[in-house]
């Protein structure tokens, strides 16, 4: 079952709901949670998209007034959208000449369409090395002028 058919609208999932859902991927799913929280302050606001690429009730993180990332959870795992905007693209441009970023994060990075408000990612967080790039991603989103 799809988390939109689990969960919809009307149907607010529980954090343990959520940490069911994410199964294999609780581990990495707490502990991005864990930063986040830290980063931000408080703990991630649950909210209902009805968008067609990514239905379903999501986790969105924000520090004063700027979004971190939003996660969505899945079967066993989990996805980071992380918006890397035009001031944060030489940075991560430098990580990836550095080699500091995975192969995967890279690819998608490289092969993600630049927009005015910077380059969407919808980062499968799967094992602690896609972890480790989501978090250095986000430590760049609070470094930069970017909303």
């Amino acid at each position: 079952m799809q988390w939109y058919e689990a969960f919809g609208d009307k149907h607010q999932p529980s954090w343990q709901d959520i940490r069911t859902y994410v199964g294999k991927g609780v581990v990495l799913w707490d502990e991005l949670n864990s930063y986040l929280s830290t980063l931000s302050g408080k703990g991630g606001d649950l909210s209902y998209s009805s968008c067609a690429a990514q239905p379903g009730w999501n986790v969105k993180y924000r520090k004063g007034g700027k979004a971190l990332c939003t996660l969505y959870p899945m079967q066993d795992f989990f996805i980071a959208l992380v918006v890397i905007g035009t001031k944060e693209e030489k940075s991560v441009l430098n990580l990836i000449s550095e080699g500091e970023l995975s192969e995967y994060v890279v690819g998608l990075f490289t092969h993600a369409r630049a927009m005015a408000i910077g380059r969407w990612l919808m980062i499968e967080v799967l094992d602690g090395t896609i972890l480790k790039d989501v978090q250095t991603l986000i430590a760049l989103r609070l470094q930069s002028g970017d909303r």
